[in-house]
């Protein structure tokens, strides 16, 4: 056969089997709902896309676990699985499944191997994980939302909650962790949100920033909007002494970061101070674009790029300053970590972490952002004021406190409670949902309220 007659007979074929899968999920979710049960928040179940990986988002979801880990049955679900063994520990008490390994030894065959060879048909396109994504982890997504009787099944990004939104059957609980700020959502994913997530039973943003942005963006969803931080993760190396010439920013080499910034503003703290060390610590795409960029302002060996780090803490411990240059942030986890080891902290005022976390004078010192003059300005400061230092660094320790698990876990556990003391009036509906987004309810046209008025007072009662 012709080359160019086997591409068009395999371009024939996935289409088919894509057409096929659609309308499969489409048939699966369209069973008739099962009657539901009591809900029942002993049992947790948190979707992450890959639990094995590395990032601010896996490192949080697993100091919530852990915490509910206490009291409750909790089991995290990783979508994908593309390392031996995780980058982080696994929690005590917490169980870990995996949907599509693909560490296995061996080639996958049969449905999964030709599955897993289109991709994803459920997930949004301009999502930023969405080449993570397969047909086959379409199906097994969707065999495990709808295998659920009962308990609580939480998502941790945009494209795991819409699928929730969608598969979840009546009587379990729904509750969508927002790691991303709203409006760094591209169209097509915010349109999805505002068509799916009001069926959410809540949505928890990290910011007052962005919980503002969902009120707006789902007007009639107010009810069941709650902030909750993200909780500090257990740190090794003690606290800082505060003494080394050492400035440290941490992340994820990638564009939003903008480590580029803060080489360029070490430009001028390197010419006062050349005895002092910028170090970066993380790993991602723009490595070799930074290398290159210390190279060419003459920053070799006064810039480091550390590459990432096992134990955070310890690299934390053994710096000064923390400085942040991102363009935005979710929340910024690493921003309390340095505070936490009490570090005196430099940030741009980006949305929308940083000027919640830091009271600009008192515990940290914030610059306008991408202000590359003021940045250098303010390490120069803190670098020719030790006595500054100390003093924004020990105010920084206390402040951090507040994201302690033991201040922020009760507030998950409270959430949970409140979700689950009683059915809400949406677990008794007759669902009938479309895999393309078009959601139907019967309840004498009632639109649900999900997070009933009773709910939203024991919430109240416990100082959420």
């Amino acid at each position: 056969m012709p080359r160019r007659s086997r591409r068009r007979w395999r371009a024939a074929a996935r289409r088919i089997a894509a057409r096929t899968a659609h309308r499969l999920l489409e048939a699966a979710n369209r069973r008739r709902a099962r009657t539901a049960g009591p809900p029942d928040g002993s049992r947790v179940g948190i979707l992450l896309l890959h639990a094995y990986g590395m990032g601010g988002t896996i490192r949080s979801v697993f100091t919530t676990a852990g915490f509910l880990a206490r009291t409750r049955d909790v089991e995290i679900v990783s979508i994908v699985r593309e390392r031996e063994e995780p980058f982080f520990p696994i929690p005590d008490g917490v169980r870990v499944r995996t949907l599509d390994d693909r560490t296995a030894p061996g080639r996958p065959y049969g449905v999964r191997a030709l599955l897993s060879r289109f991709p994803s048909v459920l997930m949004p396109r301009k999502e930023a994980a969405y080449r993570s994504y397969t047909l086959w982890t379409d199906v097994a997504l969707v065999r495990y939302l709808r295998s659920l009787r009962t308990g609580v099944v939480m998502g941790t990004r945009p494209s795991l909650n819409l699928a929730m939104a969608l598969f979840t059957p009546p009587g379990v609980v729904t509750v969508a962790q927002e790691h991303v700020n709203l409006d760094a959502q591209q169209p097509e994913v915010r349109r999805l949100v505002r068509r799916r997530y009001p069926r959410l039973d809540a949505v928890v943003t990290l910011t007052d920033a962005d919980l503002r942005d969902y009120r707006r963006e789902l007007p009639g969803a107010n009810g069941s909007l709650v902030r909750i931080p993200n909780a500090l993760p257990p740190l090794g190396g003690g606290a800082a002494r505060l003494d080394a010439k050492t400035v440290i920013a941490v992340g994820r080499l990638a564009p939003v970061k903008r480590f580029d910034r803060l080489i360029t503003a070490w430009q001028e703290v390197a010419a006062r101070h050349p005895d002092w060390t910028l170090r970066i610590v993380g790993s991602g795409p723009q490595s070799t674009r930074l290398r290159t960029l210390i190279e060419k302002k003459g920053l070799t060996g006064k810039v480091i790029l550390a590459g990432r780090a096992e134990d955070v803490g310890t690299e934390l411990a053994q710096a000064s300053i923390f400085a942040l240059s991102s363009r935005r942030e979710g929340f910024c986890l690493a921003m309390v970590e340095a505070m936490s080891k009490g570090l005196a902290v430099v940030s741009f005022d980006c949305p929308y972490g940083p000027g919640e976390l830091i009271t600009h004078g008192y515990d940290g010192v914030l610059v306008p952002p991408g202000d590359t003059r003021a940045l250098a300005r303010e390490i120069l400061r803190l670098i020719e004021d030790p006595k500054l230092r100390r003093r924004l660094g020990a105010q920084a320790a206390r402040t951090a406190g507040r994201y302690a698990p033991e201040a922020v876990g009760p507030r998950w556990e409270a959430l949970l409670d409140a979700l689950t003391e009683a059915p809400s009036d949406a677990h008794l509906l007759t669902q009938e949902r479309d895999v393309r987004g078009g959601e139907h309810e019967h309840r004498d046209g009632e639109q649900p309220d999900r997070l009933r008025p009773h709910q939203q007072e024991a919430l109240s009662e416990r100082k959420l």
